[in-house]
């Protein structure tokens, strides 16, 4: 499943890279929970769980339904 999400997070990792961020995949449990990692102007931005939680987590979820929970490591 990790080689699923980290194909899926290289879809959207163009749209963070436009505003000077980035997102690195650190783990992907067996249990569905993603943790990544925001790179760049998205470390630290006051929008980065907004980013995290309706961005990155929504498009996982509809990319690969296993995904149950994308959080920041």
């Amino acid at each position: 499943m990790k080689e699923k999400v980290q194909k899926a997070i290289d879809k959207i990792r163009p749209n963070l890279q436009v505003d000077g961020g980035d997102v690195q995949l650190i783990d992907v449990s067996d249990d569905g929970i993603v943790k990544v990692k925001l790179l760049g102007a998205c470390h630290g931005c006051p929008m980065s769980q907004m980013t995290l939680k309706n961005g990155i987590e929504r498009f996982l979820k509809n990319e690969i339904p296993e995904v149950r929970e994308v959080i920041s490591a």
